[in-house]
């Protein structure tokens, strides 16, 4: 029970990451730039440098938002249960 528990809340966790992900992107997009994102970064009619800027800037604040959204859910999880989910927990050597 304890698996299926803990994929639930990392799913969870995942897509409140990329809501958030979302919109912390595009809030930055426009701070930094001044305008909207690219709505389809690999449209050949975007230039290269704003294309693989959006790609750095959204992939950087997909990953740490995951990652926050990952250490949360295992947080909570280990506060529940006592223990950290198998997937991980520290494997002895």
């Amino acid at each position: 029970m304890g698996n299926l528990v803990w994929k639930l809340m990392a799913t969870g966790a995942a897509m409140a990451a990329g809501v958030v992900a979302s919109k912390a992107t595009d809030g930055t997009w426009k701070f930094v730039t001044g305008g909207d994102s690219p709505t389809n970064p690999e449209d050949p009619d975007i230039d290269w440098k704003e294309a693989i800027a959006f790609a750095l800037v959204s992939g950087a604040i997909i990953g740490l938002s995951r990652m926050v959204a990952n250490r949360q859910a295992a947080a909570i999880y280990k506060k529940s249960t006592g223990h950290l989910p198998t997937q991980l927990a520290k494997k002895d050597s």
